[in-house]
């Protein structure tokens, strides 16, 4: 949804200089805890995907942005909620699978401590 993206260049800012990083070989994730990221009392997470020119030409950068988005969204579900991430793309990204760039993902997720532990998750029906 429109509200779930990091658009402008000041919040990018924000998230960079307040915000704590965790990177493995793929990707970089910046971090920061906003309070403001509530509609109607119930928290949501907003997303920004950086991928440098260094990755490739702009068919090889679109492609990495929607593999990111696409694993991040078929997972959004599993992470905590009232954050704003940014993903960094690295240049070793440019040539992985759909697979790998999701394990990079839920790895860097992992090492933030942010991914909600299925044992502990009530399901409601």
């Amino acid at each position: 949804m429109k509200h779930e993206k990091l658009r402008k260049n000041s919040e990018f800012h924000l998230v960079y200089r307040r915000g704590r990083s965790f990177a493995n070989n793929l990707l970089v994730l910046y971090v920061f805890k906003n309070r403001k990221n509530h509609i109607n009392g119930v928290p949501f997470n907003r997303i920004g995907i950086s991928v440098s020119k260094k990755v490739g030409k702009s068919v090889v950068r679109s492609r990495v942005k929607r593999l990111i988005s696409e694993s991040y969204r078929l997972n959004k579900d599993r992470y905590q909620e009232g954050y704003d991430f940014i993903i960094i793309a690295r240049v070793s990204s440019h040539d992985k699978s759909y697979s790998e760039i999701e394990k990079a993902l839920i790895h860097v997720f992992k090492k933030a401590g942010l991914v909600n532990d299925e044992k502990n998750t009530v399901k409601i029906n």
